[in-house]
């Protein structure tokens, strides 16, 4: 489609629109076929019957424009088109648009309700989904490949189908026109269908969906890409966070580290002391300068690349999902999974370009600018003293690990198959099958891999092309163990990995945890982050230990007497779990005129329990007062060790009489 750059052009592409659909309304008019009741919905509970599964059907969404989406949440074309959809969604809030997703899957993995879940968590999809597996609305709207968007009328009719990535313009003036036409009809009904979209049980774990994981030798220090909460952490092997890098609210902003913002950050590498971030949902590299508390765009517009770009200065070429990224010297090679191509940055000069791959997605070996590859999201490579000599690719969609020999300048397959050929069967060369591999390293002569949709991590030879299972079992879980022991490690979609020494460290992402395994007793343990303390300059905002977005609960007013002594403070865990052994509670206490004299405003508990006494003075003249108290502490599950954080603000009304209590009583109880 030509792009709309005048109002000109919209008007006479608006005016096509129209007469396409009244060509569709006379002489094609195809009814929309329902939903099968037997199919699974997620996003779909009522908030009359908020604990019970719903559905939802056509006829419930007659009077709207309807879009179905038919995705499957490894493709990264569909990725796309999920962010497509927020804009019209937001664009047309309202109004009486509805979108819902098909999921209809390709991997075998992507058929579990439980699994498409995760993704629809972890990607942002707040419109109901219905769980295609076995492709019966696929076949219904005789849909032939991902991504196919089908828009239908508010009577029920077929209006237009869209197939591919790139037409967020073309729907979105065809919405336009439709609901102009429809309304003038007085056809369409703006009622909203209230659903509740699906909540995470982790939704205060400190790590949300991380996605990668690098290391830095020299300093003993790895970065995690915590993706979902949109920031960088620097962490010590033994889990103590060093530094937080990004303020954790998505968007694209340069700056230091508390006011850089990211958006679903993926891989990463150390050049240097520096830190190079693949920004990938805003399509560009990051540069994290540690010494100056910095960080900067190297690459990428923030739009995605529509078309194969040629390559030019960094900060004027837009890129396309950069995914993952492996330095040498001063050469990073880029896995570019929108265009399915290998790219490199000179990380002296910040000129970008396309290294390997044709951006055909497929597999096909050969001379590197004219091979092929499917959504390369993995990369690593093996240095022989200063030089590069392979670069090894996990190349998702034909679940494969790709070689390229910068000797030769060739590209070839190590081991697995074709875009439809996956599975799980150890072995030799093309008779391996994995299942859409994310992540890859390099280390002692071999490959390790996370065979993500296989949820486990497998040790490959690249010159005897050997691939073998070294932890996890085919059933996602999150089990601590030995291998080849009753107690198997088990993970759940893991998709990055780094050594730092001899051990193995894994972003376990839909565990929202990081395993370590020791390969000498091949024993997986999970790793419990050790947050930062928090000190009062470090507050988010002045004056205050949570954030201001943090709402406060407003608890009865209390009478004390003029001889109380304490604040009696309750913290009531979930069962399963605990406090954080290795970092601090927080407690920030003020009165609006001082009338309780705390020790000090912000207080820090080195050890703390399920009732803490906290002394005050009641100063004379009271005349009541309001008290405000903040919580900041984390909390783990016992079992699992993934780490909570829990931030709390209580406010209420004091009194001062002969009769009144000896203790405040504030309760902290966590759902």
């Amino acid at each position: 489609m030509t792009p709309i750059k005048t109002e000109a052009d919209r008007s006479a592409l608006q005016t096509q629109i129209r007469e396409k659909i009244q060509e569709i309304r006379t002489r094609h008019k195809v009814h929309a076929p329902d939903f099968p009741a037997d199919l699974a919905w997620l996003n779909v509970r009522r908030k009359e019957y908020p604990y019970e599964a719903g559905k939802l059907s056509l006829a419930e969404l007659k009077g709207k424009i309807v879009i179905l989406d038919f995705w499957t949440y490894c493709c990264i074309n569909c990725l796309h088109v999920i962010s497509d959809l927020k804009y019209l969604e937001e664009k047309y809030a309202g109004r009486p648009l509805a979108v819902i997703g098909v999921h209809s899957a390709k991997f075998t993995n992507e058929k579990e309700a439980a699994n498409i879940r995760e993704a629809v968590l972890r990607y942002e999809v707040e419109h109901p989904v219905v769980v295609d597996s076995d492709f019966t609305v696929w076949q219904l709207y005789a849909v032939r490949a991902w991504p196919t968007l089908v828009m239908i009328d508010p009577e029920g009719y077929i209006l237009a189908v869209f197939s591919g990535e790139g037409n967020r313009e073309i729907i979105d003036n065809y919405i336009e026109v439709a609901l102009d036409i429809y309304e003038k009809e007085g056809k369409l009904n703006a009622a909203p269908v209230e659903l509740l979209p699906e909540v995470s049980e982790m939704s205060n774990a400190f790590l949300s969906y991380p996605g990668k994981i690098a290391a830095h030798p020299a300093n003993h220090a790895l970065a995690i890409a915590d993706s979902n909460h949109h920031r960088i952490l620097l962490v010590a092997p033994d889990g103590k966070v060093v530094d937080v890098v990004g303020c954790g609210l998505p968007g694209r902003d340069d700056g230091d580290f508390d006011t850089a913002h990211f958006t679903h950050p993926q891989g990463m590498a150390f050049h240097g002391i520096d830190l190079i971030v693949c920004d990938t949902a805003n399509h560009c590299l990051r540069r994290v300068d540690f010494i100056n508390r910095s960080v900067s765009t190297i690459a990428g517009t923030g739009e995605q690349a529509k078309f194969a770009p040629r390559g030019g200065a960094g900060h004027k070429t837009p890129l396309n999902s950069p995914w993952d990224i492996f330095i040498a010297g001063n050469t990073g090679y880029i896995a570019m999974a929108g265009p399915h191509q290998i790219w490199t940055i000179d990380l002296k000069t910040n000129r970008i370009e396309p290294f390997a791959g044709s951006g055909h997605e497929a597999r096909r070996d050969g001379d590197r600018q004219e091979a092929a590859f499917a959504q390369p999201s993995g990369i690593t490579g093996e240095v022989i003293g200063d030089q590069v000599t392979r670069l090894f690719v996990a190349d998702s969609e034909i679940s494969s690990v790709r070689q390229i020999d910068l000797r030769s300048e060739k590209v070839g397959t190590l081991v697995g198959g074709d875009l439809f050929q996956f599975g799980d069967v150890d072995g030799t060369g093309d008779n391996v099958r994995l299942q859409h591999p994310l992540g890859i390293t390099f280390y002692d002569g071999k490959i390790y891999l996370a065979d993500t949709y296989n949820h486990k991590i497998k040790v490959i030879d690249p010159n005897m092309r050997t691939s073998k299972t070294l932890f996890g079992r085919r059933e996602p879980g999150h089990n601590d163990g030995a291998a080849g022991s009753d107690n198997e490690p088990r993970f759940y979609e893991p998709s990055g990995l780094a050594f730092l020494g001899s051990k193995l460290y894994i972003a376990d992402t839909n565990n929202h945890a990081i395993r370590v395994a020791d390969l000498h007793n091949k024993e997986v343990k999970s790793i419990t982050l050790k947050p930062q303390a928090t000190v009062e300059a470090d507050a988010p905002h002045a004056g205050h230990l949570v954030s201001l977005s943090t709402p406060a609960t407003k608890l009865p007013g209390q009478t004390l007497s003029p001889e109380a002594t304490q604040l009696l403070l309750k913290i009531e865990l979930p069962t399963g779990t605990n406090f954080n052994p290795g970092s601090p509670f927080q407690l920030l206490a003020r009165t609006i005129n001082g009338a309780l004299a705390f020790e000090t405003a912000l207080m820090t508990i080195a050890a703390p329990k399920a009732e803490m006494a906290i002394p005050f003075n009641v100063l004379p003249d009271f005349g009541g007062t309001a008290l405000r108290v903040e919580l900041l502490y984390y909390y783990c599950q016992k079992d699992r060790g993934t780490c909570m954080v829990r931030q709390a603000a209580y406010e209420m009304t004091i009194l001062l009489s002969a009769a009144g209590a000896e203790s405040l009583v504030v309760t902290d109880r966590v759902e």
